[in-house]
C-alpha cells in the first residue's frame, strides 16, 4: 500500500507528530486528522461560538480535501468530538450547511477535553 501525505496552508499545520491528511489505498481513500476550529493564518479559534467553530473545522477539512483533489462530496464518514453535548444542536445546524444532501455517516462523541482547550474537533474519511 502506498500512502501520500496531504499538506496545505489552507488549514492549520499539525501541532504534533501527525499529518493533516493521508491519501491511501492507491489514492482512493483520504483520512483527515481531527481539525480544531483554528484559523490557518493566525492559529486563533474562530469567533461566533460553537457555530463559528464548527464552520471553521469544516472549512479546514474542505481545504485539506481540495489539496488532495477531493471535495466535501467525497466524505463518507465524520467523527465530531464535543466537550459539551449542550452544543450539539448548534453544531448540527452548521454541519448541515456543509452536507445539505446525502450527508456522510457520522458519530458525535462527548469528550472531557480536546487539544488547546477547543470545544470541538472534527475528523473525516473520504473516498474518491
Amino acid at each position: 500500500m502506498q500512502k501520500n501525505v496531504i499538506k496545505t496552508s489552507g488549514a492549520p499545520a499539525a501541532i504534533g507528530p501527525y499529518s493533516q491528511g493521508i491519501a491511501a489505498v492507491g489514492g482512493t481513500m483520504i483520512f483527515i486528522s481531527g481539525q480544531l476550529p483554528a484559523d490557518p493564518e493566525t492559529g486563533a479559534f474562530a469567533a461566533g461560538g460553537i457555530g463559528g467553530m464548527t464552520r471553521r473545522c469544516l472549512e479546514n477539512i474542505r481545504a485539506i480535501l481540495e489539496a488532495s483533489g477531493a471535495s466535501l462530496s467525497n466524505v463518507v464518514k465524520t467523527t465530531v468530538f464535543l466537550t459539551s453535548m449542550d452544543d450539539f444542536a448548534e453544531m448540527n445546524r452548521v454541519y448541515s450547511e456543509f452536507f445539505p444532501a446525502e450527508p456522510p455517516a457520522r458519530s458525535t462523541i462527548a469528550v472531557a477535553a480536546l487539544p488547546k482547550g477547543a470545544p470541538i474537533e472534527i475528523e473525516a474519511i473520504a473516498v474518491l
